[in-house]
């Protein structure tokens, strides 16, 4: 006796119209958007020799501050006495007003030392690439997902195709978000040899440091982007070779992406 799942007209429309949408945005990034990602991140790595480019090691020799500045306003390390801090703090934690920005009246060492903007300018770029490549991939996997036929036995073959495809685009989705990540890395690695250079500001070595941490993190995030392009250039070589198997795993699938 067989079993079937009995759906209303208008829900089987609905997904049905669902499913063409998925197969025509996985057409859309395999044709023309993940192509295009190559090129366009290959013209960027090809600009980093420029001055013009955020890439390029000479924006840090404005951007990087190294000095040691005092503490934001003069009333945050006088600030209210104890009974009335431990309100304001109780207040804050109930959600009455977010803690104030930059309260030194806590700190053991309340100077101050800015971020490096251009890093935050060259951070965003690799965020917003990273973001954009694990969007993409997901509309790919769906349209594999759902071009998977029926488990059943025999004829297998296009099924683990398309399970080894599905494997590397996680991969790729992965790396990703651990590029992603980088940032926080970043900030939190630069948050502590500032904290060294207030609390040695004698200590040349940390103002190397720092110069050095920052010159890092634009070969880094060069590099990153050669990671990148490279993940498009291996998914669209892999998904164009194996096309009809992914398509057509058993060579009867009606819902093809061509």
């Amino acid at each position: 006796m067989s079993v079937t799942i009995k759906m209303d007209k208008e829900m089987q429309e609905k997904l049905a119209a669902f499913h063409t949408s998925a197969v025509a945005a996985a057409d859309e990034v395999l044709t023309r958007v993940f192509p295009s990602k190559i090129l366009e991140l290959q013209a960027l790595l090809d600009t980093t020799s420029s001055p013009t480019s955020p890439f390029h090691l000479s924006h840090l020799a404005e951007t990087t501050d190294t000095t040691v500045y005092p503490p934001p306003t003069a009333s945050a390390t006088s600030g209210p006495d104890a009974k009335k801090r431990k309100l304001n703090n109780e207040e804050a934690v109930n959600g009455a007003h977010p803690p104030a920005s930059n309260d030194t009246r806590n700190a053991l060492y309340p100077n101050l030392m800015l971020a490096n903007p251009h890093i935050t300018k060259v951070h965003n770029i690799l965020k917003k690439e990273c973001e954009q490549l694990a969007d993409l991939v997901d509309k790919v996997k769906l349209w594999i997902n759902l071009s998977m036929p029926k488990i059943e036995d025999g004829d297998n073959f296009g099924v683990q195709i398309q399970e080894e495809v599905l494997s590397e685009l996680h991969r790729s989705q992965e790396s990703a978000y651990n590029l992603r990540d980088s940032a926080r890395q970043n900030y939190l690695n630069r948050a502590k040899i500032c904290s060294k250079i207030i609390k040695y500001p004698h200590v040349e070595d940390y103002t190397l440091a720092l110069k050095e941490h920052d010159e890092k993190q634009l070969y880094t995030a060069r590099q990153n982007i050669l990671d990148l392009r490279n993940v498009y250039a291996i998914l669209t070589d892999i998904l164009h070779k194996n096309i009809h198997k992914i398509r057509a795993p058993k060579g009867n699938n009606s819902s093809g992406l061509y």
